[in-house]
């Protein structure tokens, strides 16, 4: 290839081959990388994982997935809507291990990603029924993470009050908050999360997967422990 090279460089260009052409970025064909890190110590089978979120993603075009090591996987798509729309129905998980994501821009070294959130419907329950509104829901949610812009809290059945939560998935998850209702009377209002992978059973964070003994909802929205 080098000897091949380096004989077109002695070629002489002449009018019919015309000037140099300009490749310019809008001229490149659009890519748009979303950067994955699956929380879990088992190799990952980047087929399987094809296979998995193919369906789940719903990509009009598919996507390419390439493995960066430590357990970091990129996924590219001609489709920005594709990616937004994945980035914005957070969590996701593979093999009942949490999968956290981040546009990836290129110009960053896959060594100095940071991978610490993901976001999470949020069910606040036994909110005494005059308290059920947004505010009092998205005030009991600051100890959870932060409330993500944009969405909208809302009641569901009357049971419980939705929120969209950005989750630091670096700390143990908090089960609850007490409130004060009344003349100084206290009330455990409780949290539960929608579509929870595995977390850690010895310290409560999502980040810290493969352990012997790991936590999961049950049918009912409660913590169980799985050995």
């Amino acid at each position: 290839m080098d000897e091949l090279t380096n004989h077109c460089k002695g070629l002489s260009i002449s009018d019919r081959e015309g000037p140099t052409f300009n490749l310019e970025e809008e001229m490149a064909t659009p890519e748009f990388i979303i950067a994955g890190k699956f929380y879990t110590r088992r190799a990952l089978n980047m087929e399987a994982i094809g296979l998995t979120f193919m369906p789940l993603w719903r990509s009009k075009n598919g996507f390419k997935v390439k493995n960066m090591g430590n357990h970091i996987v990129l996924f590219t798509f001609d489709n920005e809507q594709e990616v937004d729309s994945i980035l914005s129905n957070e969590p996701w998980s593979f093999d009942k291990h949490l999968l956290l994501l981040q546009r990836y821009d290129k110009d960053t070294q896959i060594e100095d990603l940071k991978f610490s959130n993901t976001s999470f419907w949020v069910q606040v329950r036994d909110i005494p029924v005059r308290f059920m509104n947004p505010k009092v829901a998205e005030g009991i949610c600051s100890t959870v993470g932060t409330i993500i812009p944009k969405t909208k809290t809302e009641m569901n059945g009357g049971s419980f009050m939705r929120a969209k939560v950005s989750v630091d998935v670096t700390r143990p998850l908090s089960q609850g908050r007490m409130v004060l209702v009344g003349q100084g009377k206290e009330k455990w209002v409780s949290s539960k999360y929608e579509r929870l992978p595995n977390i850690c059973y010895w310290c409560g964070c999502l980040n810290d997967g493969d352990r012997d003994s790991e936590v999961r909802l049950d049918s009912e929205g409660s913590l169980k422990v799985e050995e």
